[in-house]
Parts: structure tokens; sequence; C-alpha cells
């Protein structure tokens, strides 16, 4: 059997940090005047009893962690975390259900940024203090286990990124160290973006909820409006900078933060991410000029598409239009977009670019071996030799993350969902994005109309994606739970 015991002390440590956190929007409603402080005051008090009673009842005094606790530890705490931070959502009196509370904690964990809450302007400001939260935090799990966890466990290609001695007892300690370089980081690239953010026009308590969503490239906003509710270039242009500096690899900056400076652009999966974007919105912006329906000057087309090309791309979320509505082409576009991701090692989700330069090399590679037959080819990324074993992991994954889209979007559609929504709703939650297309999930609508069920397939489909698929479908091997 497992000893699960420092699995649930991890736990433990995570949920009193969460407990910790839901301190904050309690004060902040207490500044306002608003009741609903007493709703953080209860979740929080339960889940800090939990967690400590969790920590204390599993202390084991080892620092290690076999494969197996590591697969099963990442899946349970993710879980877990989400079950806790939906209470607030619950107890508030915002009309929701635990399954739309779990739903909406989910989203903000797993920096997807799909919300069923309405009428955001008017809700109290704790509430969406927490929203803005869950996604700060979610994001810096998310490169931990990116880069601390999945290159370790060897899954879907992340072993390309292992940086260090793959000794599984080292696991715990070095996710320690790991964690706090990240969180330094992310701390102060969210700092920047609060004060850019308010020095581009934004009131303090929007800079500080739209930066923590836009570092995490997460796209919780305090308008049903998103981003659009501020009509200003300066704060989009802003929200670029930041979601694209979120959706690039941590490792690059973490290297920095030690005395080793190495060009982003030198990494080939930053490349080809800024080629992937600038094609789109060259492609896009010269399809909208085109278009006689079309009656605006070429710098405001530009700049719609660009934000709202970067917003998908970055798997961010943010909207400034209702881009469904921009014709055949634009939808298309947009719904590719919707799998290809950010880079590895960063916030974003979606497939990544490292992912989509293997799959490029080794098409190569099998072409030029049908006309040379005889000859010897070896596919790079960095100027590392790429292996069969991670060929053959991010085939397996790409296999498995098109199965799962097909699977999600048949069972959305049971549900008498049209296609569209059907489709577009499977693509963001595996890939973390938020927004569908359509009008009833896209970029001027929201999950709330969606029934439980359906609301429970997308939970599924954002905790797949944001762990890569193998971390949850490996519980479910018979052989994983043999000794």
């Amino acid at each position: 059997m497992i000893d699960i015991r420092p699995i649930l002390q991890v736990a433990g440590i995570l949920l009193a940090m969460l407990a910790l956190a839901m301190f904050l929007p309690m004060i902040a409603d207490i500044i306002e005047g608003n009741d609903d402080w007493q709703v953080f005051l209860g979740a929080g008090f339960l889940t800090l009893f939990v967690g400590l009673s969790l920590f204390l009842t599993n202390r084991t005094g080892t620092s290690g962690l076999t494969v197996r606790q590591a697969f099963l530890m990442t899946a349970v705490i993710w879980v877990v975390l989400c079950a806790f931070a939906a209470l607030p959502f619950a107890f508030a009196d915002l009309g929701l259900s635990y399954v739309d509370a779990f739903f909406e904690a989910t989203a903000g964990l797993t920096t997807t940024g799909a919300t069923v809450v309405t009428d955001l302007q008017s809700r109290p400001v704790g509430i969406l203090l927490w929203r803005a939260l869950l996604q700060w935090l979610g994001g810096i799990g998310i490169i931990v286990t990116a880069v601390a966890v999945l290159p370790m466990l060897k899954i879907a290609g992340m072993q390309l990124f292992s940086t260090e001695s793959s000794d599984q007892e080292k696991m715990l300690p070095r996710t320690a160290r790991i964690a706090v370089t990240i969180a330094t980081i992310y701390a102060v690239f969210s700092v920047l973006c609060f004060l850019s953010y308010w020095v581009a026009g934004m009131k303090p308590f929007d800079a500080l909820a739209h930066a923590m969503t836009t570092v995490s490239t997460a796209g919780f906003s305090t308008h049903d409006e998103s981003i659009g509710v501020f009509n200003s270039p300066r704060i989009e242009i802003v929200a670029m900078i930041f979601m694209i500096s979120g959706a690039l690899p941590f490792v690059i900056y973490m290297q920095m933060a030690r005395g080793r400076f190495v060009p982003l652009w030198r990494d080939v999966q930053v490349r080809l991410f800024i080629f992937i974007v600038l094609s789109a919105i060259g492609l896009l912006t010269l399809q909208r000029m085109l278009d006689v329906n079309v009656e605006m000057p070429f710098g405001e087309v530009l700049l719609d598409v660009s934000f709202n090309i970067v917003a998908i791309a970055t798997t961010t979320g943010y909207a400034t239009e209702d881009f469904s509505r921009w014709g055949g082409f634009a939808t298309a576009l947009f719904f590719i977009l919707l799998f290809l991701g950010g880079c590895t090692g960063s916030t974003a989700g979606g497939i990544k670019m490292f992912r989509v330069h293997v799959m490029a090399a080794t098409l190569y590679n099998q072409l030029r071996r049908l006309t040379q037959p005889h000859g010897v080819f070896v596919a790079h990324y960095n100027k590392v030799q790429i292996s069969d074993q991670v060929a053959q992991s991010v085939t397996t994954f790409l296999v498995i993350f098109i199965a799962g889209f097909f699977l999600l979007t048949a069972g959305l559609a049971a549900h008498n969902l049209d296609f569209i929504t059907s489709a577009s709703g499977a693509a963001a939650a595996l890939g973390n994005i938020g927004p569908g297309l359509g009008p009833l999930i896209g970029p001027a609508g929201n999950y709330a109309s969606l029934p439980e069920s359906a609301k429970l397939l997308l939970c599924l489909g954002m905790l797949l994606g944001r762990l890569e698929f193998f971390t949850i479908l490996v519980l479910l091997t018979p052989h994983f739970w043999r000794e």
C-alpha cells in the first residue's frame, strides 16, 4: 500500500496556507463595511482546522517521496484545494450551489478563468479579491508543478526540462527551493503589473485584482465586460506586456535571477510562440481591414486584434470585444489558438509550444527519412537531442489530449448544447483558457446557464488539462496501486 501520510501532511500545510489567504478578503470586506467578512472567517477557520489536523496527525519525519506518492500527491492536492477554495463562494450570498462554487474555485486555481458569477461590478470586494487571489496562487502552483514536479515524473515529455538530479528523495526540498525563487520573481512581476495598471488609469483595487490575474495568465476580472470596460489603449498595452511575460518560461527568469543571463529569444519555444502570435495578429488584422463591414481606423483594428489574440494565445482569456462575431475566419483562428497555449514552465495552459516544436521536428525527420532511407537524422530542442522517449511521450500526450477533447465535446453535446459551445468549451477547459466561442460561453457570456453535470465535466477537463492528463490517468491503472 502507498503510505499516504506524507501526502496528507503536505495537503494540510497547503490548506493552512489557503486558510490564511481567506483572511485577506475578510479584512477587505471589514474595511469596506461588507457583512461578507463573516463568510471568509467561517470558511477560513474550517479550512485551517482541517489543514492543521491533517498536518499534526500525519507527521512522518521524512522529507522524501516515491514516484507513486508524488503522482498521488499532485492529483489529491489540486482537488482538495479546489474543494476548500469553493467554500467562500458557497457560503456567500451569490446564489451559487456548491457545484457552481467548485466550478468557480477550480477555474480560479487552474487559472482557467471560466466563471459562473454574473454582475461582477456589484459584488463585494472580498469576493472579487478572493477570485483574483485564487488565480494568483494557482499561477505559482502551476509553475512549481511544471518546473519541479512533472519533469521528475517524466510526464508528456517534461523530462526534457529536468534542471537537477532526478533523485526522488530530493523532491520535496528541491520543490521548496524552486517555489521560493519562483514566488519571488512572480511577486516582482505582480508589483510591476499593479503599478503599471495604476499609472495607466485603473483604480487601485482594479489594478491589484487585474495584476494578479494578468501575471497568472488567468483572466478573472472585476467587471462583466472584462478589460473592455476601461476602454483604454494604455491599459490594454500594459495587459498585453504582462500576459506575454506570464506565458514565457519562468525557468529562464530563474536563471537570470541566479546571475546567469540567458536571452529569452534563444529559447526555441519562445521564438515559436512569438512567431505564432505575430502571424495570427497579421492575418486577422489583414482580414479585418479587407472586410467592408469594418469601419475602423487601422490603429484601432490592430489594437483590438492584437489584444484578443494575445489574450487567447497566452490562455488568459481577457476580452475587449466579442470576437466570435468577427466572422468565420476569426472563429477558426481563435479555435486553433484555444489548443496551442504558451510556453512550458509558464502559467499558460494548452498543448504548449515545446510539444508543438518536438512534433514538428519529429515529423520533419520522418519526411526526410522517406527520401533518404539510409540517412541518420537527429531532432534537437535548444541544442539538446530529442530522445525517442521524449518524442514518444509528446506523441502520446497529443493523442490523449485530442481523445480527451473529443470525449469532453461529446459529453457536453449530450447536454443538448450546440456544437460550437460544446467544442469550444471542451477546448477552453482542457487548455485552461476560460471563454469559449458563441453567444453562450463566448467573450460576452459565461458558464452560469450550463447544467451542473456539464460544469462538473468541465471541472474534470480543467484539472486534466492543468495536470497534463497523465498525473490523473495513471491513478486509474491497477498497476499503480499494486506493491
